[in-house]
């Protein structure tokens, strides 16, 4: 495992790895815009490529990178992502790789990086080595897309312990004493799923989506970001008058790999810098 490279705090990365999220939406929010928050899967196409992705998103004015752990069953994801996935464990793609791979980023640029993925990897490492092991690395924080905040006291001890922080996600099903149980549990921001059902691009941002945003707002003053379906410059401007964050993810690996399947690995880093320009409008 890379040597923490926030013990050398007189650079910039390192300066920022430590500060949480709420400096990357203090940024945004100063600059009058919306935190664009892209997710990439790890390993796909390859390791070296998601580190050349990553920098490139960066460049290109992404706040916070959603840096996703490949898993076997990821069952909140739609088949863009899942297929994603799998393209990164037939190469032997593990959480090590995928912290390897982080505080590579983090030796290079000071963005915003949360650790995304599903309970079982983490927890295999247990939560007390997991925790040193993701700070060792520069993530501010972690999403573990399959864990519930009733579950997660043993989880968010350990975070707190390294200084991370758990970011929790809200759906619109959720009936207030369930926001009000994943408001208290979040740290950073928290994440509104803007509909039910799995990832995946959408023409139009769900209608119920402004509401959600709307009762989460009641039980916490954390910044909120909104994902599942955002694809376009449209619908970031639309979630930016309500929210605090736009999530892209299924559009983004789907442009990626299209670029890849047709230009080779090489392409991937300038597609997903391309993308991501065409969100800012």
């Amino acid at each position: 495992m890379p040597s923490d490279s926030r013990a050398h705090s007189s650079s910039p990365a390192a300066t920022s790895a430590g500060a949480g999220f709420a400096p990357f939406f203090a940024r945004a929010r100063a600059a009058g815009r919306t935190a664009l928050i892209p997710y990439i899967t790890a390993g796909d196409p390859t390791l070296e490529a998601s580190r050349e992705i990553a920098l490139a998103l960066a460049e290109a004015g992404a706040d916070i990178i959603e840096l996703g752990v490949p898993f076997s069953d990821p069952v909140a994801d739609g088949p863009v992502i899942q297929r994603a996935s799998e393209r990164a464990l037939r190469q032997g793609v593990t959480l090590e790789h995928v912290l390897a791979l982080a505080a590579e980023i983090r030796r290079r640029s000071p963005v915003g990086l949360l650790l995304f993925g599903y309970v079982n990897p983490f927890l295999r490492l247990g939560w007390a080595r997991f925790a040193q092991a993701a700070a060792a690395a520069g993530v501010q924080g972690v999403l573990a897309t399959d864990l519930i905040p009733e579950e997660a006291a043993e989880y968010r001890q350990a975070l707190a312990e390294r200084g991370l922080e758990p970011v929790f996600l809200a759906a619109p099903t959720s009936p207030e004493a369930r926001l009000a149980a994943i408001a208290a549990a979040s740290r950073g921001f928290l994440y509104a799923v803007s509909r039910t059902g799995v990832t995946g691009a959408r023409e139009q941002v769900p209608p119920g989506a402004r509401d959600l945003v709307a009762r989460i707002r009641r039980h916490t003053t954390l910044p909120i970001a909104l994902g599942f379906g955002l694809s376009t410059a449209a619908q970031v401007e639309e979630v930016g008058r309500f929210a605090d964050g736009a999530v892209v993810g299924t559009a983004l690996v789907a442009a990626v790999h299209a670029a890849v399947q047709r230009d080779g690995p090489g392409a991937a880093a300038p597609a997903a810098a391309s993308f991501l320009r065409t969100l800012r409008g």
